[in-house]
């Protein structure tokens, strides 16, 4: 179970703080509209599937829940990709996950379940954006607006 962070970036998308606080106000309305339906109503807006992943903050030590995009990758197996549309730095989660690798959580639909995660590296990783950026085009887009590698971390379920 290991979670390799890539150096942060020098360049990329850059978003207004004001826009950060949009977001985080948003979030928790997020998290509750995802729970209604199981995130059928908000994937189908983004155009792939959705998840609420929860984390330890790295520095907090408290549980967050976000919503990210996830990617089934087999029966038990999903891939989230830590873009951040393209900033030069990861986003909060993925560093979470790095930081506390054995507290991953994930909701998919209605179920809620312990993960654990592995970065993929290589031609794993290469094949793994390829068959994303099919499903979500513009995930592809964003490593061309950094110059830092766009983890690729998959998220496998836990078995009791």
């Amino acid at each position: 179970m290991t979670i390799r962070v890539s150096p942060r970036g020098t360049r990329g998308a850059g978003f207004p703080r004001a826009l950060m606080k949009i977001f985080k106000l948003f979030g928790a309305q997020q998290i509750r509209m995802f729970r209604r339906d199981g995130g059928k109503r908000m994937g189908s807006r983004m155009g792939f599937p959705v998840v609420l992943l929860t984390t330890r903050g790295a520095k907090t030590r408290q549980m967050r829940t976000t919503v990210v995009g996830a990617f089934p990758d087999g029966e038990n197996s999903w891939l989230v990709v830590a873009a951040l549309a393209g900033a030069a730095v990861h986003p909060a989660w993925f560093l979470n996950m790095a930081k506390h690798p054995d507290d991953i959580w994930l909701e998919v639909g209605k179920e809620r379940f312990k993960v654990h995660a592995e970065s993929l590296e290589g031609s794993a990783r290469t094949e793994a954006l390829a068959r994303i950026t099919a499903i979500a085009p513009r995930i592809g887009g964003y490593q061309k607006k950094t110059d830092r590698e766009i983890p690729i971390v998959r998220l496998t379920r836990e078995m009791s």
